[in-house]
């Protein structure tokens, strides 16, 4: 049978093995605040893309503009362009 000894080491084995609630109440706040950055970092990650990828639309419409002056201006000069 279990002497109070006994059951002083089990108590202490438990509350080093097992989770309180307490201890619960802390990893779930730690848990919510990491969340929360993660989430932020993504928000401002995802600006960023679609900053970049606007820009990349405005140049490549830019570059077809220059393309198609290019082109006008060989014809106008009589010369042929090799691509």
């Amino acid at each position: 049978m279990l002497d109070d000894k006994d059951i002083v080491k089990l108590l202490g084995a438990m509350e080093l093995k097992f989770s309180t609630k307490v201890d619960f109440e802390t990893f779930k706040d730690e848990y919510s605040r990491d969340f929360a950055d993660l989430q932020t970092s993504v928000d401002v990650y995802a600006g960023k893309a679609d900053k970049f990828f606007q820009e990349l639309v405005m140049l490549s419409s830019q570059n077809k503009r220059h393309e198609k002056w290019i082109v006008r201006i060989a014809e106008k000069l009589g010369m042929k362009l090799e691509y």
